[in-house]
């Protein structure tokens, strides 16, 4: 009898985190990216929702090589936390908002393949930002989903996010909308702390100034009741009653 031949196990499909390329095209591209994460991350703290910056998400389950790397997605309806790479089927949401720090360098792809992509895999909103202003005028521009294809967003705000977005500088502002705050970015966190320390030192001090006045008070009547026993004693002496 003829053994039948081993089969060979299907090889595991595997779902690389990274390509070896840079994260980002300048430094400019890459602050930016880095300080939208950040804000957005703390803006989302303790929500049903996770922020991702340059991770490859899949979003056809079986086809490793079908994927993209958005900068910044913001993600409803799932865990928080990191991953080291985003699978529609798995977390079952797809974005509800993707940032991409675009250039002259990426304007094609930017424009074509991923606003496509974005747009056919339903993404509510797709922002292009281009910090060094080299081609998208006012260097912001939105597309918001209005049923199945994007129009340009003219309001400068996020729906999703309930944020409005102002260029400063090579960055996005952020402010909420229910109460016009900004969403400081970490430099300005660092400095609003700085600011709290400095008056809550100046705070420290005024009340050790106010106890040490309150002591001097204390001693100035202490002293001030020591000498008018003194001088009773004193009249006591020569049999005058300080008290007639």
């Amino acid at each position: 009898m003829v053994a039948a031949p081993f089969a060979k196990p299907p090889t595991p499909l595997v779902y690389p985190t990274s390509d070896g390329e840079p994260v980002a095209e300048t430094y400019v591209h890459l602050y930016a990216l880095l300080v939208t994460l950040e804000v957005l991350k703390q803006y989302l703290e303790g929500q049903q929702a996770t922020v991702l910056g340059n991770q490859f998400m899949y979003y056809a389950q079986g086809f490793p090589k079908l994927r993209v790397a958005p900068d910044v997605m913001a993600i409803f309806g799932v865990e928080p936390g990191g991953r080291d790479s985003y699978k529609i089927w798995e977390e079952g949401q797809v974005p509800a908002v993707v940032f991409e720090m675009t250039s002259e360098g990426t304007r094609q792809k930017d424009e074509g393949f991923k606003y496509t992509l974005y747009e056919q895999l339903g993404v509510q909103e797709y922002w292009l930002f281009d910090p060094k202003g080299e081609w998208i005028e006012g260097q912001l521009q939105g597309y918001r989903l209005r049923g199945d294809v994007y129009e340009p967003i003219t309001d400068d705000r996020s729906e999703p996010l309930q944020l409005r977005l102002q260029i400063e500088g090579q960055l996005i502002g952020f402010y909420r909308e229910d109460t016009g705050e900004k969403l400081l970015i970490p430099s300005e966190l660092a400095q609003a702390l700085q600011q709290e320390r400095q008056q809550a030192e100046r705070e420290r001090q005024r009340a050790e100034q106010e106890r040490q006045r309150a002591e001097r008070e204390r001693q100035r009547a202490e002293q001030a009741e020591a000498q008018v026993e003194q001088l009773k004693e004193q009249l006591r002496s020569i049999e005058v009653n300080p008290d007639e």
